[in-house]
């Protein structure tokens, strides 16, 4: 996963990473550890922060198995919360670039004195 391979990236720059999936914990946990993240996964069962973030698939019709997916996405949240950049594609073959992502989040970071 290219999420797990820039997380040091992220990190050095002070950037916590968190994921969000829709999966029941039991494939969330089955992902996480196939996967190996290093970075924790949030559970939305129902879909209630997906859809508060405007990144829920609607093509599946309620009831379908696909139902809730969201398309993928990152966001830069700040440490008051305030969203501060949203990256997000459409078709979940597309991921936003992690490079585009950490130089938007480098510009959002204070630089440490010195630096």
């Amino acid at each position: 996963m290219q999420l797990s391979e820039t997380a040091p990236k992220f990190k050095s720059l002070g950037i916590s990473i968190v994921a969000v999936t829709y999966d029941d914990q039991v494939d969330a946990k089955k992902f996480h550890s196939r996967n190996n993240l290093g970075f924790p996964i949030v559970k939305d069962e129902d879909s209630s922060l997906i859809k508060a973030l405007g990144i829920l698939n609607t093509g599946p019709e309620p009831g379908d198995g696909a139902y809730g997916i969201p398309y993928p996405g990152t966001f830069l949240v700040d440490n008051q919360g305030i969203i501060r950049g949203k990256f997000a594609e459409q078709d979940y073959r597309n991921r936003p670039d992690n490079n585009l992502i950490l130089n938007a989040a480098a510009k959002l970071t204070p630089s440490k004195p010195g630096e």
